[in-house]
């Protein structure tokens, strides 16, 4: 079986001077969540759309999905962890305990606030996640890339081999719980992301093509470009 995960867990302390998190606000008339939320739900694959939401959110998360998308019973709506990790270990448990995991379950897990990506990213990262056990979208570094400390240039790595990272990211549900509860304490402190946790036991992530306009709303500026893009999309 395959699921969607779809990460709205943050407080969105970066977008400045509002009251609710980042994925709530709205572009068109509609909460970011629900446009995101909307570019899963018509893949018949999924089994299941999982939202994790702040615990403090979950009834308004539950209102808006209602109000603005409908009601599904392919959506569910649970609370996130205080990592986005722990957030996606939520939504694994949540697939036990009502599915059962075997070694062929796929998440693909995606930001709540990446509103654009596409039927294709999602198609690809399904079928990799299948074939590889694990993959991530990226898209190429276009600026030099400079590693620093100090205030002082360390390294200059080959752009070439640099990449941007987005979601989804997609893995096979019972590889990926395993392993991440096989990390030491150590090895968690320094996560990123759910790629590097099989990354630092030297597993195989794959690489999806992404797309430059497969943007995360992080900051106020960030709306003004969504806003644009969604025009673009309604257009079309």
């Amino acid at each position: 079986m395959i699921f969607a995960v779809i990460l709205a867990g943050g407080t969105g302390s970066r977008m400045g001077s509002t009251d609710m998190p980042k994925q709530f606000l709205e572009i068109k008339g509609r909460p970011v969540l629900n446009h995101t939320v909307e570019k899963f739900l018509p893949n018949p694959k999924f089994e299941k759309i999982i939202v994790l939401s702040p615990k403090a959110w979950i009834g308004h998360t539950k209102e808006i999905i209602r109000k603005y998308t409908g009601t599904s019973d392919r959506i569910a709506v649970i609370e996130g962890g205080s990592t986005r990790n722990e957030t996606i270990m939520n939504a694994v448990a949540y697939i036990d305990e009502h599915y059962g995991l075997d070694d062929d379950t796929v998440i693909v897990t995606h930001d709540s606030v990446r509103p654009f990506v596409t039927h294709r990213i999602i198609e690809e990262n399904i079928d990799a996640a299948l074939k590889y056990g694990a993959c991530d979208t990226v898209i190429p570094a276009t600026d030099t890339i400079v590693e620093g400390c100090d205030d002082k240039i360390t390294s200059i790595p080959d752009r070439r081999r640099m990449y941007q990272g987005q979601t989804p990211q997609s893995f096979k549900a019972k590889l990926l719980r395993d392993t991440y509860l096989s990390l030491s304490d150590e090895e968690r402190d320094i996560l990123t992301d759910a790629a590097k946790i099989l990354v630092i036991k030297g597993m195989d992530v794959r690489l999806v093509q992404g797309e430059t306009f497969n943007i995360k709303i992080t900051y106020p500026y960030d709306l003004r470009i969504a806003r644009s893009l969604l025009e673009d999309e309604e257009a079309k």
